[in-house]
């Protein structure tokens, strides 16, 4: 079997409270911005990928297809290998895209959920962190108690433009709701070393889950050093990416906690070996989110599910689409959700919507 059809889109789907609108230290947003990339076969099999928009720097468009078409048509969709090892994309994130769509084919061509391909099932469910912007003290424990209400057991919040803003953000939550929820807060690398070191030692009477990429990505050495100095667990998300660079990390103990995702590794297989060699040393993994859609989800859901070293909630903001380009969307019972059992990434995107949400309707 062949690939004889390479399409990508760009789309946006509107966000709805207590998700938007959504501020991190970067910018304020109220829609998932994502690359969707389509593959099939000459027999009429489709898979699909899902990669964010670029945050920073030169933006994805939505006609990557027209690049990668001479690297794909004619290649056999279950070889995920070559994705690593033989083809060269220009960017990670539609590496990443392309490889979530070779699995999504795979799994349909052998007709097994992507969790049977990836060594699962570990888990049926998977437990959910909810998220949310900066927000004042107020609003912050408003929309705490109505995670609460909703089921959901974690709470992960932006942060990084201001440390008192920050302080006031996690005593709203520990206010209003006490210790019913996990609490995480993210700056996004908004902090330099001597910031974080004051900062991390300031949170420690709210006993966080974790203080997550507090500095920017190449400061492992400070991470390791602030470890020591303070209760507060640290977690690295934009530190992880490569193999090699997961590797220092553990050598050096620069995090209790690790957050891959698929557009930072490369790949579903690549995220998988990140927690792998993280589990190797003892150190937990979360499945990172990028305010996904209905395909990104569906890998988060396989990758936790088959992979005993995701045992924490994963981060998630799938609760506040508008809607999803997916025919069946997800739902979320009491913050967990099911992983879904039908061939590949378990889910059949309506093109119809794509077409909806399309940025740029002449797709490539």
């Amino acid at each position: 079997m062949k690939i004889a059809r390479v399409d990508s889109f760009a789309v946006e789907v509107p966000q709805k409270p207590p998700i938007a609108p959504y501020h991190s230290r970067y910018r304020g947003a109220s829609s998932t911005f994502s690359i969707l990339i389509r593959l099939e076969t000459e027999t009429g099999l489709e898979g699909w990928g899902e990669t964010p928009q670029v945050y920073l720097g030169t933006q994805l468009t939505g006609r990557e297809a027209e690049g990668l078409r001479s690297m794909l048509l004619g290649i056999d969709p279950t070889n995920i290998m070559a994705v690593y090892e033989d083809l060269k994309f220009d960017h990670i994130y539609i590496q990443s895209a392309v490889e979530m769509a070779l699995w999504d084919l795979t799994g349909k061509i052998y007709a097994l959920p992507l969790f049977r391909l990836l060594g699962g099932p570990y888990r049926r469910e998977i437990e959910l962190a909810a998220c949310m912007g900066i927000q004042s003290y107020e609003r912050a424990g408003e929309i705490a108690k109505l995670y609460v209400e909703m089921g959901f057991s974690t709470l992960k919040t932006k942060a990084g433009r201001d440390p008192e803003e920050d302080l006031a953000m996690v005593r709203g939550v520990r206010d209003a709701v006490g210790d019913r929820l996990e609490l995480r807060i993210d700056p996004n690398t908004g902090y330099s070393p001597e910031v974080c070191e004051q900062l991390a030692k300031d949170l420690e009477p709210y006993r966080l889950q974790y203080f997550e990429q507090p500095m920017p990505e190449d400061l492992i050495d400070d991470s390791a050093r602030i470890r020591t100095l303070t209760s507060t667990p640290l977690a690295l998300n934009e530190s992880v990416t490569t193999l090699a660079r997961v590797r220092t990390i553990l050598e050096k103990q620069a995090a209790d906690v690790l957050l891959p995702d698929t557009y930072q590794c490369g790949g579903i297989w690549a995220t998988k070996l990140v927690a792998e060699v993280a589990a190797s040393a003892g150190v937990p993994c979360v499945v990172h989110c990028s305010h996904d859609l209905g395909p990104k989800t569906a890998a988060m859901l396989h990758l936790a599910a088959s992979t005993p070293n995701f045992p924490l909630a994963n981060d998630c903001t799938y609760y506040g689409l508008v809607d999803d380009v997916i025919t069946h969307p997800f739902s979320i019972e009491s913050g967990r959700m099911a992983v879904p059992e039908a061939p590949g990434l378990g889910i059949e995107v309506d093109l119809e919507k794509v077409r909806k949400y399309q940025l740029d309707a002449s797709s490539s």
